[in-house]
């Protein structure tokens, strides 16, 4: 067989001046093909004749019309979902290892006669003028503070052209959370984009009692800072494609580094910001001549920060209780009847009673929860045990899975003072320290003792508490023991 190498040093020769003859004989060819080829004046490989015959018969030929007609009907559909249609339709007809080929077929389909695929259009990017953000899940991560999960989201913010970027822990899509992120992005990097551009931000209107009252309020943040919204079509995340794209690029990057880190696992949360913190800075030192060059085209901040976060005014219910946005908060129940302000942060509530904070709570994530603090109505209770059989709020009476263990003891032990001991017990973990108290629990039970308040309280008071100890007992061993085993084995 004549290669593509022997025809190029037949070329070559023969622009040097050879006669057929010669050329053949120093290619190794007859003169015939040597003649053929200088007349054709091109290689082999060019002149193969096309395959375009099948080696063996379409396993897929009688129904292939009919594939063609699923395909149309549904483009979605994979080669493997049609594959075992067919197999279900016809038992027997197709086997296993046929499935490459109908993938083959399905995908050449596509590509010859299937529906167009959406185009990525590359856009330019200009200097100061546009940012984005969202929020995304960091719980894939498996981040712990002191070894309890820590479930959290991050809003990420990202200059387009610079891509310098930052972000903000947060715990839900809030628009709370949107204020807060935000602003500590624009205070942190020190000027203000003329545009900014988000999703839908569906989570954070769905968290509102109405999408006028977030369309009003986020304008109101917008025009503080003089940029223009962005939004994008409703479905289309990629229209949001560089804050997306930084996402999975930062959340891998931090993967990475957990690694390094050899733990997940951060003291406070204070201390988990903070690594964050340290990887956008060294994300961003890589940056640097494209961000000094997009913050001449900055705008400066305005003098100060709109407040992030939304004000109620409530009164306290007779079950010493607040209702915010959808859920529910226990207050002290010196203020039943009162009338109070609160303040709702991206992650915590602030409660006024005239110009006096009286409680900061966590907030809470979702509609229809409650935050009922035992210490607030502790009193109550023990003026009414009564009411503890049948509490709507009886779950948050156990602070720890001691309380609840020693609350089902007390029931086994005396069930008709069940209630009042508990009560009491409850109330020296408010005025004393509940992690002596649980600690006290623990003891009792892994002792085996009667669970009460006197023995609880006699444990906490104790100076020896932490060292409290029982007595451990352990045989002699009976050498002789081994003795009989040895003669045994003999």
């Amino acid at each position: 067989m004549v290669t593509d190498k022997q025809v190029k040093r037949l070329f070559k020769l023969r622009r040097l001046g050879m006669t057929k003859s010669d050329i053949a004989d120093k290619t190794n060819m007859d003169i015939k093909t040597a003649s053929k080829y200088l007349n054709l004046g091109k290689l082999p490989s060019q002149v193969k004749p096309e395959h375009n015959w099948q080696t063996r018969k379409d396993p897929f030929k009688d129904e292939w019309e009919h594939i063609k007609e699923l395909l149309g009907n549904n483009p979605g559909l994979e080669a493997k979902t049609i594959f075992e249609y067919l197999q279900e339709q016809n038992p027997g007809n197709h086997q296993d290892g046929q499935l490459r080929t109908l993938q083959r077929r399905i995908k050449q389909w596509r590509a010859i006669e299937g529906p167009s695929k959406e185009v990525f259009f590359e856009q330019n990017h200009y200097p100061g003028k546009l940012c984005a953000s969202d929020f995304t899940d960091m719980n894939e991560l498996n981040i712990t503070i002191n070894r309890q999960d820590f479930r959290h989201k991050l809003y990420h913010f990202v200059l387009t052209y610079s891509n310098w970027e930052t972000g903000t822990v947060c715990f839900s899509e809030s628009l709370e959370s949107l204020s807060e992120g935000l602003q500590n992005a624009l205070w942190e990097l020190g000027r203000v984009p003329r545009e900014h551009r988000t999703d839908r931000l569906s989570a954070a209107i769905n968290n509102l009692s109405n999408s006028k009252e977030f369309t009003q309020r986020y304008k109101e943040i917008l025009d503080h800072y003089n940029i223009k919204g962005q939004k994008t079509q409703p479905y289309s995340p990629h229209e949001n494609g560089d804050i997306e794209q930084r996402h999975y690029r930062f959340k891998k990057a931090i993967d990475q580094a957990l690694m390094l880190r050899g733990s997940r696992n951060f003291n406070s949360r204070e201390e988990y910001e903070k690594f964050l913190k340290d990887k956008f800075n060294q994300i961003n030192s890589n940056r640097l001549d494209k961000l000094t060059e997009e913050m001449k085209h900055l705008r400066e901040l305005p003098l100060r920060r709109i407040e992030d976060y939304r004000e109620f005014s409530v009164k306290v219910s007779p079950g010493s209780t607040i209702r915010i946005n959808n859920n529910t908060y226990s207050v002290h129940s010196r203020l039943i009847k009162e009338d109070v302000k609160v303040l709702l942060h991206a992650d915590r509530l602030k409660v006024y009673h005239g110009q006096n904070i009286v409680e900061e709570i966590p907030r809470l994530v979702g509609d229809n929860k409650n935050n009922i603090q035992y210490r607030h109505i502790i009193d109550s209770l023990m003026r009414k045990p009564g009411a503890f059989d049948n509490y709507k709020y009886k779950n948050d009476m156990f602070p720890t899975s001691h309380f609840k263990i020693a609350f089902d003891l007390l029931k086994e032990q005396n069930s008709a003072n069940a209630n009042r001991e508990y009560l009491k017990i409850l109330n020296l973990a408010a005025k004393e320290s509940e992690d002596q108290v649980d600690k006290a629990i623990m003891i009792s039970i892994d002792a085996g003792f009667d669970i009460s308040f006197v023995s609880i309280k006699k444990i906490v008071l104790s100076e020896t508490s932490c060292d409290f100890s029982f007595p451990i007992e352990i045989s002699p061993v009976d050498l002789e023991i081994y003795d009989a085993l040895l003669e045994e084995i003999i």
